[in-house]
């Protein structure tokens, strides 16, 4: 059994931020239960293509919903009606979690906000993911991952340095600022059922992704803390460690992270130039971030002589971090990424071929370890078994179905 095999989750989000949270907990055994929009659902399944081919379903699944939708269950459902809105009530207090990423007072209007399901049931931990919070002059805004990234400070050290060919901001190449909102929501949601064990009342927790991005910054913002000065983009070099980037090989690119001093002196050997590392420009990572683009106008020539797979292999044997510059394919092709069984495949009864692929969640728990017995649902599938569950008979659900206030799949 999962860890969280006796925990219930309403997950009331959609796009990214809440639905990776709520996938978090499913792999860990919740049951989390997908509350959508009757006919239409999560927005992320229309986001598309690719598609993954689903049988009697001209367009198929959006491989954008199924990276966060794994193991829950789907029930679409109408929570403008006062049905839909009483059915949330009667699930709300039988669960542990509910997730929820609607605009600030979204809820409240139909009686969803945490007052109102907190006299349902105290023990609820609700958690509410926003752009900006709860509260603050933008806090009414809509949020969204790339505002956030430009907003947050992250797209100003992200690209390559003024002055250089393609210079200018960057956002990140994944939706990260939500991928880290729904991986902080996770230890949240688990630090208030920790809580909650030891006091048997439940919480309310706000969490705001500018606020994630800003924490996430992490030794950038402690630069400008400590300095006084916003650092600024270097491309794929590090501010802090010098040489911490890509270089240009004979045949490619290659990754060079050389993380002290002795590494540095194991590199220059390798390299043919011992005495840099004697060089008092160079003989410390304090020297040689200040002096930076002398050493890389020296290091630069000298990498490009030898193909990529000559230096890793050279490197590798000297424990000198270094690698190759995958793109995604390879990188699951690459034999760790194998080993560790990192792209899984789903039994799925719809699919065209049987299965659906999905990326594993990287904890490997000896005692409780992650199952992939479930794929992401298709919309409604699991309305009917959710609804009887709560006691509605097969009369009221059919009555709902015509209503309008439900559909299955």
């Amino acid at each position: 059994m999962g860890a969280l095999s006796h925990v219930r989750v309403l997950d009331m989000s959609r796009i990214l931020a809440g639905p990776w949270a709520g996938q978090v907990l499913a792999d860990l055994g919740a049951d989390v239960i997908k509350i959508e929009r009757p006919l239409r659902g999560d927005d992320t399944r229309s986001w598309g293509p690719p598609w993954m081919p689903v049988t009697n379903d001209p367009r198929g699944e959006a491989a954008y919903y199924l990276c966060a939708n794994r193991s829950k269950r789907s029930l679409a459902l109408d929570i403008t009606s006062p049905q839909g809105q009483e059915i949330i009530r009667s699930l709300a207090a039988e669960s542990d979690i509910l997730l929820e990423n609607y605009k600030v007072g979204g809820l409240k209007k139909y009686g969803l906000d945490y007052e109102s399901l907190k006299a349902v049931n105290p023990q609820l931990i609700y958690c509410s993911i926003t752009g900006f919070g709860q509260d603050g002059p933008y806090a009414k805004r809509a949020g969204y991952d790339f505002l956030i990234q430009a907003m947050s400070g992250l797209m100003s050290i992200t690209g390559e340095k003024d002055g250089r060919p393609g210079a200018g901001p960057q956002k990140v190449g994944v939706a990260l600022t939500d991928i880290l909102t729904g991986m902080y929501a996770t230890t949240g949601v688990l630090a208030a059922l920790a809580s909650r064990e030891q006091t048997g009342q439940g919480q309310y927790i706000d969490i705001a992704l500018m606020d994630v991005q800003v924490a996430c910054l992490a030794n950038q913002a402690m630069n400008y803390l400590v300095s006084g000065n916003s650092p600024t983009r270097l491309g794929n070099a590090h501010p802090n460690i010098v040489p911490y980037q890509s270089f240009k090989t004979a045949d490619g690119y290659m990754v060079l992270a050389v993380g002290n001093d002795a590494q540095f002196a194991k590199f220059c050997q390798e390299a043919g130039k011992p005495n840099l590392a004697q060089d008092e420009r160079f003989i410390t990572n304090a020297q040689r971030v200040a002096n930076r683009d002398v050493l890389l106008g020296i290091l630069e020539p000298l990498v490009q002589m030898r193909t990529t797979l000559d230096w890793i292999t050279a490197l590798e044997a000297l424990s000198v971090p270094c690698g190759p510059i995958n793109n995604i394919g390879q990188a699951f092709d690459d034999p760790q990424i194998k080993a560790r069984q990192m792209q899984v495949e789903i039994a799925h009864g719809r699919s065209e071929n049987g299965t659906s692929p999905s990326v594993a969640n990287p904890l490997k728990m000896s005692g409780t370890p992650i199952t992939y017995e479930k794929p992401a649902p298709l919309l409604g599938e699991h309305t009917r078994k959710v609804l009887e569950e709560t006691g509605l008979t097969i009369e009221q659900i059919e009555q709902l179905l015509a209503k309008g206030v439900i559909s299955e799949r």
